[in-house]
């Protein structure tokens, strides 16, 4: 009996302490989640105290709270192992990573967001000598010990940022005004288990770095484009050269055979972006502004938004002037914003990109269909068009468009002081009570005090055209034609009530339609002539249902690669640019919980 007893005290004594060893060790009574090799838990208990924290110090941005959670689940699927060192050394997938924070602007990100310098490694640098310090010493005391786990720990944080800044971008749009949710986004991207599964012991860590960035074509050309502009940057910051000279003041733009002293330096400016071609060795380059010259301006206009005549005013000087570290920038902007787009409108069908008021429609296997002239609303005031992603679902033709208050009182209401009463129906407004009642005698001070209603009828004049586009939103945003087809001859286009305004919205309708027939060429389908007859017939407000809704987004990239392989660049008309850099500058933590979004735009008030 006496043994018996000592043998089951000798068992409880050894559970105990097995159990207090397991528990040193990182077990936390579960199965291991990690699908890499095993490493040492020789220092789980000096990882679990740090990860304890929000904040690590020693990083650049020692604040880490918005990923504690993350690096708790990191650490909790491995057991507190290590990860990003074997037997003192940091693995190589430990190494692959510092060479992808230091590279990080060549993905418009900032290097410094993950311990990088300008000058190289940054505060890896003592960080490694540490760790190499340690290992040949054999050393073993605490402050060795906790060296090596806040390596690890310091390593994990910085990938995990990088990881997610490649994947949902750095600040949450939503923080900026713009309508897309890049929270749910986040929430859905397992940054613990991509590290623990894929990164941690890769052969490649950069092949999964480049799986998880956007699957578009435009995203990656934009990211070429970016190399090339950081090259250029460099080249003109070495070169130091000057400014080119304004035009005298009221003086008009040059043209071919006109005056302009510094011809040498405008065509040296032409070539650093190729929109020149390179002189022949042994020829001197245009010396007066010569057809060559303006030929060479015109195709600079085109790239930046500008009116592409060929002659050089006061406008062309001040884009070309525009240093190379600003075009970087603009597209690093373009960079993260295709990275806050969900997935499924990561290749939308319809993308109309505001800065450049142009309109892209892409086939189901996301080839271009065509390109149209688009306009946008209003850059002063409150009818900034805002970013956002939704899905068409509907084609109206013929529609009524109802006159919100504001618009009446504002608009409307002037007209009828100046040009009286029958302004209305040279325009084709109706008045009309809340039941639908057409009403006929009536005064201006009844339109003025919103007595009644008013619309326009369906027609040729109406403000929306003959067909509109509804991706239904919270702004009253849609897409629509217009009777006002001069506005599309001028260079910016910033003249909707934030609605945007196409410029060839039968060839929209016929694409939209013809797509989603189940059979496309069936008899009784629709087609150009359809599609006419629905514009000009006499069936009002007629509404079609999408079979298949069409992902939309309505984007705002100041730098984008166009299709025939040239970069191109519009101006900040909203500042939304501005914006950005201004929260990329505050550094981390960046802006990333839900936030409600306040547009500048009533809905009911856009056309």
């Amino acid at each position: 009996m006496k043994f018996r007893s000592t043998a089951v005290r000798s068992t409880l004594t050894a559970m105990v302490c097995g159990c207090v060893l397991l528990w040193m060790t990182g077990c936390k009574g579960h199965k291991r989640k990690a699908t890499s090799p095993p490493n040492t838990t020789d220092y789980a208990g000096n990882v679990e105290r740090l990860d304890k924290f929000s904040t690590l110090t020693g990083l650049r941005w020692p604040n880490y709270a918005d990923d504690l959670g993350n690096v708790q689940k990191f650490y909790n699927d491995r057991d507190n192992e290590l990860a990003w060192t074997r037997d003192g050394k940091p693995t190589n997938a430990a190494m692959a990573l510092l060479q992808l924070f230091q590279d990080a602007a060549a993905k418009g990100l900032n290097p410094t967001d993950y311990d990088v310098d300008t000058a190289g490694q940054g505060r890896w640098t003592p960080r490694l000598t540490r760790l190499a310090a340690i290992a040949k010493a054999k050393d073993t005391s605490d402050a060795a010990q906790d060296a090596v786990a806040q390596f690890d720990v310091a390593m994990t944080i910085s990938a995990m940022r990088y990881f997610e800044d490649l994947h949902v971008g750095r600040v949450n749009p939503q923080a900026l005004n713009f309508d897309i949710d890049t929270p749910q986004k986040r929430a859905a991207f397992d940054v613990a288990t991509l590290l623990n599964n894929q990164v941690v012991d890769a052969e490649n860590v950069a092949q999964v770095a480049e799986s998880v960035e956007p699957v578009n074509p435009m995203y990656k050309a934009t990211e070429q484009a970016l190399a090339a502009y950081r090259e250029l940057a460099m080249q003109q910051g070495a070169a130091m050269s000057a400014a080119l000279p304004p035009l005298p003041s009221g003086a008009k733009p040059v043209g071919v055979g006109g005056a302009y002293a510094a011809v040498p330096e405008l065509w040296a400016r032409l070539q650093l972006e190729g929109d020149a071609a390179a002189d022949d060795a042994a020829a001197k380059g245009p010396q007066s502004y010569n057809a060559e010259v303006a030929a060479a301006v015109k195709h600079y206009q085109g790239r930046h938004g500008l009116q592409d005549d060929g002659k050089l005013g006061q406008a062309t000087i001040d884009s070309l002037n525009v240093p190379m570290s600003v075009r970087v920038q603009q597209l690093e902007n373009s960079l993260e914003r295709w990275r806050w787009l969900p997935d499924n409108y990561m290749q939308p069908r319809v993308m109309a990109n505001l800065p450049e008021f142009m309109l892209r429609t892409y086939e189901a296997d996301h080839t271009l269909a065509f390109k149209m002239k688009v306009i946008d609303g209003e850059a002063k005031g409150n009818h900034d068009t805002p970013m956002f992603v939704r899905l068409m679902r509907y084609v109206v033709f013929r529609p009524y468009w109802n006159l919100p208050p504001s618009i009446i009182k504002k608009e409307i209401v002037p007209h009828l002081e100046k040009s009286g009463l029958g302004y209305l129906a040279a325009n084709d407004y109706q008045v009309y009570k809340n039941d639908g009642t057409v009403v006929t005698d009536f005064t201006v001070h009844d339109i003025e005090h919103l007595k009644y209603n008013v619309r326009q009828l369906p027609g040729p004049k109406n403000s929306l055209g003959l067909v509109k586009f509804l991706f239904p939103n919270s702004y009253d945003v849609y897409m629509h034609s217009t009777p006002e087809l001069y506005l599309f001859g001028l260079y910016k286009r910033d003249r909707s009530h934030g609605c945007v305004r196409l410029q060839h919205a039968d060839q929209m309708a016929l694409w939209v339609l013809h797509g989603d027939q189940s059979d496309p060429d069936a008899e009784n389908g629709w087609d150009a002539d359809k599609v006419d007859l629905a514009m000009t017939g006499d069936m009002n407000n007629r509404t079609y249902n999408l079979k298949t809704p069409l992902p939309v987004v309505i984007a705002y990239f100041t730098a984008m690669p166009d299709e025939d392989g040239t970069t191109h660049f519009f101006n900040d008309i909203y500042g939304y640019d501005k914006d950005l850099e201004a929260a990329l500058a505050k550094g981390r933590p960046y802006e990333r919980d839900e936030v409600k979004i306040n547009p500048k735009l009533v809905p009911g008030e856009t056309e």
